[in-house]
């Protein structure tokens, strides 16, 4: 069956819903629902989303989307699709451009406005946490070493949306409307009876297929196709980590057994060099099969014109190197 709503997971879904001047309603209803405080947001200006650092040598940031409230909070919000290394040191990163472009010329007291970094997560933390390993919403604030918040104006709120198992019968707030229609928005065929409100009809015209223009729908295509293939990609390196680490099980496990079956007066030192020469020599083998596919990988993103932040993400590989393929 053909889905009728777009891909929310997709940077133009993502967007379509929650980036366009016709779509503010629905973000701020959604920071509302998620930040659940006693100040209301009644108005939010989207600012630009590429910052650029001080000179062309400093590195720049791009978010998917970025605004302030009419009390000049600011607010990134982030969609990532698949698991990073350092995706936690990247939103520290982040929140610095929005609160370093809050410095005065002259004279100046150093106050500054709020600053707000949401990830929606298509992915866990896979945290050894019980007590929250298994939480949808993770707030971050800085704290002192008694566990009381030092200073509150910097906020990191993370989404772990496979974690959001609720059925409709067990939506029972706001935010649990709107990850409910996040996650499950692509299998909808009619507007559940949960969603009937004003504002969620808005977010279902929005997001159908049917009323996009042509061009529209070839941008989605675009972004709907880059999202199969970072999660194909994703997928397949998920396997290759299973098959390298049955591999070098296997590798070990000969290893042991050809230390262990050795006479037992033969040369020790002479036994360890020659068993630890083949598991080395296995291993480089399994580490060069696992470049060339890295690199494999990357060429076919890169000519389907993949960004090269995002083929780094899922291969591995610098931007740099993926420039040199």
């Amino acid at each position: 069956m053909r889905a009728k709503y777009v891909n929310p997971f997709t940077d133009f879904g993502f967007k379509k819903i929650f980036a366009e001047e016709a779509s503010k309603p629905l973000l701020i209803d959604f920071l509302n629902a998620l930040l659940n405080q006693a100040y209301k947001i009644k108005s939010i200006s989207f600012k630009s989303t590429e910052q650029l650092g001080f000179t062309m040598a400093d590195r720049k940031a791009v978010y998917d989307i970025y605004c302030e409230n009419e009390m000049g909070e600011k607010f990134i919000v982030e969609l990532q699709k698949v698991k990073q290394n350092y995706f936690k040191d990247r939103t520290i990163y982040y929140s610095t451009f929005p609160i370093v472009e809050q410095a005065e010329k002259g004279e100046w007291n150093y106050k500054l406005s709020a600053v707000y970094c949401i990830g929606i997560l298509d992915f866990t933390f896979d945290t050894n946490d019980e007590e929250s390993g298994q939480e949808v919403v993770h707030t971050i604030k800085l704290k002192n070493q008694h566990g009381k918040v030092f200073y509150d104006k910097l906020t990191y709120i993370y989404l772990e949306m496979p974690n959001f198992l609720n059925t409709e019968e067990e939506l029972t707030t706001r935010l649990d409307q709107w990850l409910y229609f996040i996650k499950h928005l692509e299998d909808f065929q009619v507007i559940p009876s949960i969603f009937k409100d004003t504002l969620f009809t808005q977010a279902f015209e929005t997001a159908e297929l049917a009323k996009f223009t042509e061009a529209q729908r070839h941008g989605y295509e675009i972004s709907l196709k880059v999202f199969r293939d970072n999660f194909n990609a994703f997928e397949y390196s998920k396997e290759e980590a299973k098959r390298e680490g049955r591999d070098e099980g296997r590798v070990e496990g000969r290893v042991e057994g050809r230390v262990e079956g050795r006479v037992e007066g033969r040369v020790e030192g002479k036994v360890e060099g020659e068993i630890i020469g083949i598991a080395k020599g296995i291993i480089k083998g399994r580490e060069e099969e696992k470049l060339k596919n890295s690199k494999e990988t990357a060429q076919k993103l890169k000519t389907r014109g993949m960004l090269l932040t995002d083929i780094a993400e899922i291969t591995g590989l610098s931007e740099d190197e993926i420039n040199n393929l």
